[in-house]
Parts: structure tokens; sequence; C-alpha cells
């Protein structure tokens, strides 16, 4: 009988299954074990609580100046990023209309002065003899008028002479003693000179007219716009050629000897906190340097952050709280609008 090659020989010997190699169930083991290691790590870290991390920002105090006057803005010889110092010059305003309001104050000035040195040096001789020789005038006058009526009234006694006439000559009598008391009473005006009252008026409109020319001097001062103090210009807001009016600002200028930095907390993570209190916060931009800070003021924004709510009779925001920090040493690379954060002590989630 023939055999069948497709068929498998049942008279063959059975070849036994090749046993595992001696490691195998040690590896095995460890891979159980290092993946059981990582899990419980994994689930410890996450049940550990986080340290917060708070963000900040540096600031500086910072002085608007405005202009006081109006006018077109003729030069301004500063720039963004410029360090001044105390009274540089940072704009100058063109303002003709003040100017000439100024020669006009300076002119009404002389003109109080005249009359002021006039009234001291009293009457002229020149009035005081016309006003002499007015009163002999007016002595004639009363003479030739109280002869003509002495005359006029004999007449009319007489039966010569009408009463409208002695009438008419009275009172050109009466009218010539009062010329001639008129006449004595301007010669007495003369000879005493002005009163005290006068002259006290005279002195006030000296003074007025002084005032006068110190505001339009000090207006005009203000044509040219100086730094305050030493700091470094921020913004500017103006150009050349443009126009303003007071009160408008010009510029900003920054304080870089008066740098902190600034945290908006929630109020739950400032509990605890006082002035005086330090902590430790890095800035990225001086290559993730940390710089140990002193906290100055606390103080509510006035708006929330809303965050987190916290339940009592109902859900509200909490309010945040400006916690301002300034470096315990200086810090010369310090710029405002750098970043800051640091963990914060006592929190976590």
């Amino acid at each position: 009988m023939t055999a069948d090659p497709l068929r498998p020989d049942s008279s063959a010997t059975p070849v036994p299954p090749t046993p595992p190699p001696a490691g195998a169930g040690l590896a095995t083991g460890i891979v159980a074990v290092s993946v059981a290691s990582i899990v419980g790590l994994s689930l410890w870290f996450l049940v550990q609580p986080q340290p917060l991390i708070v963000q900040g920002e540096a600031d500086a105090t910072r002085i608007d100046v405005a202009a006081r006057v109006d006018g077109r803005i003729a030069t301004r010889p500063v720039e963004r990023g410029d360090t001044v110092a105390a009274g540089q010059v940072l704009i100058t305003i063109d303002n003709p209309q003040l100017l000439a309001k100024l020669t006009e104050a300076k002119a009404a000035k002389a003109v109080a002065v005249a009359d002021l040195a006039r009234i001291e040096v009293g009457t002229r001789a020149e009035v005081v003899a016309a006003r002499k020789a007015a009163i002999a005038s007016a002595d004639a006058n009363a003479r030739l008028a109280q002869q003509t009526y002495d005359r006029t009234r004999e007449l009319t006694q007489r039966g010569f002479a009408s009463v409208q006439k002695l009438d008419e000559v009275t009172a050109s009598l009466d009218v010539a003693n009062r010329s001639l008391e008129q006449a004595k009473l301007s010669y007495d005006e003369a000879t005493a000179g002005y009163t005290a009252e006068e002259r006290g008026v005279a002195r006030a409109s000296v003074a007025k007219a002084a005032s006068a020319i110190e505001t339009l001097r000090a207006q005009v001062a203000e044509l040219t716009v100086k730094a305050p103090g030493a700091a470094q210009v921020y913004q500017i807001g103006i150009e050349p050629g443009e126009y303003v009016s007071p009160g408008v600002p010009l510029l900003t200028l920054v304080d870089l000897g008066d740098v902190w930095l600034r945290f908006d907390l929630r109020e739950d993570l400032v509990k605890g906190l006082k002035a005086g209190d330090r902590f430790d916060a890095r800035l990225p931009a001086l290559g993730d340097r940390k710089v140990t800070v002193a906290v100055r003021t606390i103080a509510t924004r006035g708006e929330y952050a809303g965050w987190r709510a916290t339940r009592a009779t109902g859900d509200f925001d909490l309010r945040t709280f400006e916690v301002r920090a300034y470096p315990v040493e200086p810090l010369p690379g310090l710029r405002p609008g750098m970043s800051v954060y640091a963990e914060w002590p006592g929190a976590g989630r």
C-alpha cells in the first residue's frame, strides 16, 4: 500500500512543546511592579495640594503732564522712552494772543504808575495860580453885581426903576456871590492837594495792574512745559502743530525710582496678609530672577473677580484686592509692565 504524502504519519514519534525561557516570568513581574508604581505615584501626586501660582505686573508712579493754557504745539524735543531731568523742557506752546495781553497789561500798569506819580506830586503851580485868578475874577463880578443891585434898589424906591429890574439884579448878585464861593473852594482844593482816599485808589490801581501782569506772566511761563522731576517719557499724546486746551494731557512720565509689583488677589487669598510681610517672586523678563518683596499696600479695587462663588445664604462674588509689594533690594532692571509670578503661601488646590 502506497503511503499518502499529505497525511501525517501516525507512527511517527510526537515532538514535546518548547518550554518558556527561564527569565520570562521575572520580566513580567518587573513590568507589573513598574506599572503599579507609576499608577500609585500618579494617584499620590493627584491628591497632593498643588501650590497656587499668582501672577502680577510691575508698575510705577505715573505723572500725566497736562497743558494749563491753550495754544498750538510749537516744539516737542522729547520722544517716548527718553529719560528727562527735573526742569527739562518737554513741550513749547505757541499763543500770540496771550503775549499780546501781557504787553497790554504792561501798558496799563505804566498808566497807573504815572497817575499815582501825578497824585503824589500834588496840584501843579499853574493850576493853583489859575484858581487864584478865578477867585479875583469872581470877586470883581460879585462887587459889580453888588453895586448894580444897590443902585437899582435905590432907583426902585424912588420909582425910577421897575420891580422886575430889581429882581433881575438881585438874581445876578446871588449868582455872582455863588461863583465867588465856588472859586474859593476850587482854590482851597488846589492848595490842599489830593486826599488820602484818592492816593489809596491810585496805589490800588497800580497793584491791580501789577497783579494782572503777574497772572499773565505765569500763563506765559506755562507755554513752556517742563518735567516736574527726573523720570522717563512713557506715552506721548500730541504732535507738533496740534491745538491743545487747558487740562488736556500732553504726555505721561513714569518714575523709575518708584517701581513696585502689583498683584490683584481674591479677598480669600489676602487673609492674614499685612503690611510688612515678605515673600519671594520671580521675574521672567530678568531671566526668572528670584526677588524678595515686602508688602506695603493692601487696598480693595472696588470690582469683583468672579473667579469662584462661595455659598452662604446665596452665591456671591469675591472682591478683588490690590496688593502692592516693593523689592527689598534695589532692582535696576525692573521696568513697568514686566510680568511677575509667585507661589502664594498658604494657598493650594
